[in-house]
């Protein structure tokens, strides 16, 4: 069918009409990329099209980053060929706009030398065809081709209308990728503050919250949106706080000295719930324009401060049990040995003073004091064994423990690591956390069978006694398992108690040992 002349003029303001309607309507990219091609494409009466994006790097080829033809055509294999066409600068219809940055025309693609798809534009029955830059800024950002069953002569005011649409689709892109940047930007960091362990809390010159974290919604069991634009001092901080808070806030936005700015100080924060609890702070100012704002970094220390609590605490029973200890020999030589000592001493004087007149009585004498030093040096063993066993000196633990089940008044099943040293502190502990746990069980537990196993786990020295007795052991009542724990932290190892009534108890000591 003919087209009369003033119908083939209305074609590119259709082509502009359609243009306009597409990018208002537009959200993303992808969509708007082939919804562009068809108002084009609709408008002018041209079947197939691309759209070629140019490289930031110049050396880069251009790609085809979409294709679209009318439905129930054969130029899919031709959209498929173009799709899959890398073009340098200068090299076919879109690399010669690439490089001219000004719109281009052929009247037959397939008699043309340098358009590389022309063999697949000639099966797919397609002759004319126009390109026109994509443009912003000077910058050519990609290029727009359509092609035609017929062939057609250049038509400049065709050729100059799409020449100012593509500078209007390079600002829309230019500024698409603009409020892409700031998005990606947004969510990059919404996505830092929220991947934060700390609580990242922003408030306005009004104390007012403009930005919460997940951790601070974790932390003060309140979400964001429950706490923006609230006051701060209502939300978060205690009321014996708040008019501190408020005084320093004031006097910072008076006199920009603030005390606690750029600092990390440890204050008292406040739960959802009204429960205080400890926190580390540290407050900056955002350097913005504008209006003051200031962000605070806050850390949740309850189980530092517990930790140091603890460890006070642990090094206070240490040099109480060590006080004890020492006492306790002081008072076993004293009552042992050393009355032995003192019986053998006077026995030998009393030898010594019936060696002239009375032999017999002498000798009888010496055979006390005899016995007396053998009874002494019994005691002063049996005392050394008590603050370290020599077996375990000489031999390690496997002979230290072993000795230690024959000792057992109840039924002992070992299940050591054999002919393994460790460290001699280590061995210590573990050797008088088995003991411990074996006069614990003989005292309180009623068991009929214990399992005492010593073995190395992933690096580190796992001790564990199982017994079958009455369980109910408590490590926060009485001085033995306590004292235990104390001295497995203090190598930096983990001390834990399992004791369900009734259905026994299990001791672990696990000691790091590399």
């Amino acid at each position: 069918m003919m087209r009369g002349a003033n119908e083939i003029r209305s074609y590119p303001l259709r082509a502009e009409h359609a243009v306009a309607r597409t990018l208002a309507d537009s959200d993303d990219a992808g969509p708007m990329q082939s919804k562009l091609l068809a108002a084009i494409g609709e408008a002018l009466g041209w079947p197939t099209g691309a759209i070629w994006e140019a490289p930031v790097a110049q050396d880069d080829p251009m790609c085809c980053v979409e294709t679209w033809h009318v439905p129930g055509t054969d130029l899919e294999a031709f959209a498929t060929i173009t799709r899959g066409t890398r073009l340098v600068r200068g090299e076919g219809l879109p690399g010669r706009v690439w490089a001219s940055a000004a719109p281009a025309w052929l009247a037959d693609v397939g008699a043309d030398s340098n358009f590389p798809r022309a063999a697949a534009a000639v099966r797919a029955g397609l002759h004319a065809a126009f390109c026109f830059p994509v443009r912003s800024g000077g910058r050519v950002l990609g290029a727009i081709e359509f092609f035609d069953r017929g062939w057609r002569e250049p038509d400049e005011e065709l050729l100059a209308t799409m020449a100012i649409l593509g500078g209007q689709i390079g600002q829309f892109v230019e500024r698409r990728r603009a409020e892409q940047a700031v998005s990606d930007s947004e969510q990059l960091k919404r996505a830092m503050l929220d991947a934060a362990l700390d609580a990242v809390v922003t408030i306005d010159e009004h104390s007012r919250i403009v930005d919460f974290n997940m951790a601070a919604e974790r932390i003060f069991g309140c979400s964001r949106e429950q706490v923006l634009g609230h006051d701060m001092a209502e939300t978060i901080i205690p009321p014996w706080l708040r008019e501190r808070h408020r005084l320093g806030l004031a006097r910072y936005l008076r006199t920009g000295a603030g005390d606690v700015l750029d600092r990390r100080v440890e204050i008292v924060g406040m739960r959802a719930d009204g429960a205080e609890f400890p926190v580390e702070l540290t407050i900056t100012r955002v350097d913005l324009p504008g209006a003051p704002r200031f962000t605070g970094f806050l850390r949740d220390i309850t189980d530092r401060r517990r930790a140091e609590t603890d460890l006070k605490a642990s090094r206070a029973r240490i040099v109480e049990a060590a006080d004890a200890e020492r006492r306790r020999i002081e008072r076993n030589l004293h009552d042992g040995a050393q009355q032995r000592l003192v019986w053998v001493g006077y026995g030998l004087r009393t030898a010594r003073q019936a060696l002239d007149r009375d032999p017999s009585a002498a000798a009888e004498a010496l055979d006390e004091a005899i016995a007396g030093l053998a009874q002494a040096g019994d005691e002063l063993r049996e005392l050394a064994r008590g603050i370290h066993p020599a077996v375990l000196s000489e031999g390690g633990l496997e002979p230290a423990l072993t000795i230690l089940a024959e000792r057992s008044v109840t039924l002992v099943e070992l299940d050591l690591t054999p002919e393994e040293r460790f460290p001699a502190a280590i061995e210590t502990a573990a050797y008088f956390v088995v003991a411990e746990a074996l006069t614990n069980v003989a005292r309180h537990a009623s068991a009929g069978r214990l399992n005492v196993s010593a073995k190395r786990v992933d690096g580190a020295l796992v001790v564990e006694v199982a017994d079958d007795g009455c369980g109910g052991a408590d490590l926060g009542r009485g001085s033995g398992l306590r004292g235990l724990a104390d001295r497995v932290s203090a190598l930096s190892g983990t001390f834990a108690v399992t004791s369900v009534p009734g259905k026994g108890t299990i001791v672990r000591a696990e000691f790091p040992c590399g």
